[in-house]
């Protein structure tokens, strides 16, 4: 499903009234009714109080108003703009919301301490068009209603939010529900604007169809069925080397589990082969713990990390059938390791997947990107992020700390600026993950739970996406499964044992099952 900017949201809006002609009234109608309807399902309350601006979610709030009243419920509108302010169609509908005998009361009238369980609030003040900080005295109005105990249905988005980030904007409704129309919003899909719309329902009003799936909305959220879509056949007439040999480079003293988490998790998602290149004085602790995994003995150091002579193994074993490299768990960093981790950059004609130490080499260096000869996937979290953004060598800490909470804060502009620049599918880790292409797309994850913030889970992802390139997906549509794929297993684990409980090993375990669960959809 496509996902819009307020802007974006906008364009649909006015094509659809100047381009197909149908009137912004008619729109406006069909969205106040569609609120109804679902206020009807979800919270059959006798009285409402509605909250409405002065534009055109003000304009859907007296739609609202007025049919509710209409179907015998005691409803109060309070207004954030006087009458004399309202314009086009919100004023068409004040008026008749006035003529039907809706009690129209300025928004000081509306006194919070009124309203108890048995009231339903619903707010229609700000819409997706805010671009600045809530301020006095809506702003006090907000805090006093999100101490109610009543329920809140916001219309379109939580006035507040931005509708562009979801970013808090001073300060925000706390929505139980929110009702949108055509498409959903940036702003309901980030954090922390998705907790504060609670539960979204998204209304088709009529918006024409080739407006909605355009190819010029470049932001999608996967979802089950898209995810189902993406898996790659298994034919009758195949063998292990059908599903592709993947080589993970990865390990050091006391970080062996990284490795064998990224190569289980890399066998459950189909891989045919798969060979754990890790420091050569660590094989003989690893290999009992190993099964149907391989092991490339590595030259390495005193300290059981890798050597840079290492470089010359992993080359030699890159001229075999090997389809995809995965680098960096559990590494651990040194000079030789940044040297074989940027050879390997430039030098590798398969796709190499980069995740954990293997992207610390990238710090301040992501130049090297737009020279690899194939496909390279960064699963970044949000410090790994910002340390691939921070170029300077003065203030490290807080300069990067100042990048974090901005990477946070436009995870989706961030990360497809730094995909495009650098020629890379990028995995921004995170809530929620966004998958980035070289093109300007955009891919938000809706899989995955608080549960997964636990050591290894990165890991698993990692050995996931080889394990689809491997399989012959595409970069874009291996990256895409794969942090559905991660974040579904996560779920079920979470199902199983509770967030508090959960591990990296019990995400690997519920792979199989969430394959099976996924290929069961239409």
């Amino acid at each position: 499903m496509k996902v819009v900017t307020a802007k974006e949201m906008q364009t649909i809006d006015r094509t659809t009234i100047h381009a197909f002609g149908l009137p912004g009234a008619t729109l406006m109608e069909r969205a106040g009714l569609s609120v109804v309807q679902k206020i009807n399902e979800l919270y059959p309350l006798k009285k409402v109080a509605v909250l409405c601006g002065g534009g055109n979610n003000g304009g859907d709030g007296f739609v609202i108003a007025r049919e509710l009243l209409n179907q015998g419920r005691a409803v109060d509108v309070f207004m954030l703009a006087s009458p004399a302010r309202l314009k086009g169609d919100a004023k068409l509908n004040y008026s008749v919301a006035k003529k039907f005998g809706v009690p129209l009361l300025p928004i000081s009238k509306f006194l919070p301490s009124r309203y108890t369980a048995h009231f339903l609030i619903v707010d229609a003040l700000l819409g997706t068009g805010l671009s600045k900080n809530v301020k006095p005295p809506l702003a006090q109005v907000i805090k006093k209603l999100n101490r109610l105990s009543c329920p809140v249905v916001s219309v379109d988005i939580p006035s507040g939010i931005s509708s562009d980030t979801g970013q808090v904007m001073g300060c925000a409704v706390r929505a139980d529900c929110t009702v949108t129309f055509g498409l959903p919003k940036r702003g309901h899909m980030l954090h922390p604007g998705a907790e504060y719309s609670g539960r979204l329902i998204i209304e088709d009003i009529g918006f024409p169809r080739n407006l909605t799936v355009s190819d010029k909305i470049r932001t999608n959220v996967i979802e089950p069925d898209d995810a189902a879509r993406l898996l790659p056949p298994r034919p009758v007439q195949s063998h292990k080397g059908t599903y592709g040999h993947v080589l993970i480079v990865a390990g050091s003293r006391g970080k062996t589990g990284a490795a064998l988490m990224a190569a289980r998790s890399c066998l459950q998602s189909g891989a045919g082969l798969v060979t754990i290149g890790i420091p050569e004085t660590l094989v003989s602790s690893f290999q009992s713990r190993v099964t149907e995994e391989m092991i490339l003995p590595l030259p390495d150091r005193s300290d059981g990390t890798l050597s840079f002579s290492a470089l010359d193994t992993i080359n030699a074993f890159l001229k075999k059938k090997v389809n995809v490299l995965a680098m960096g768990p559990g590494l651990s960093a040194s000079r030789d390791i940044s040297t074989i981790v940027r050879e390997i950059i430039l030098s590798a004609k398969i796709p190499v997947v980069i995740d954990a130490d293997g992207l610390n080499v990238l710090s301040g260096n992501t130049a090297l990107l737009k020279k690899a000869k194939a496909p390279r996937i960064l699963t970044p979290h949000a410090g790994e992020m910002a340390r691939l953004l921070h170029r300077g060598t003065d203030s490290r800490t807080q300069n990067t700390d100042s990048i974090r909470k901005r990477v946070e804060e436009a995870r989706i502009s961030i990360a497809v600026s730094f995909a495009k620049k650098t020629k890379t599918c990028l995995v921004l880790k995170g809530v929620p993950t966004i998958t980035a292409m070289p093109g300007g797309e955009a891919y938000i994850n809706s899989s995955g739970n608080p549960g997964m913030a636990t050591a290894g889970t990165g890991d698993v992802l990692t050995g996931m996406i080889s394990a689809f390139l491997a399989q012959g997906l595409p970069p874009q549509h291996a990256a895409i499964l794969g942090v559905y794929m991660h974040g579904y297993a996560g779920d079920r684990s979470a199902l199983r044992k509770g967030q508090f409980s959960v591990v990296a090993s019990d995400i690997i375990r519920e792979i199989p099952r969430a394959f099976k669960s996924l290929q069961s959809i239409d």
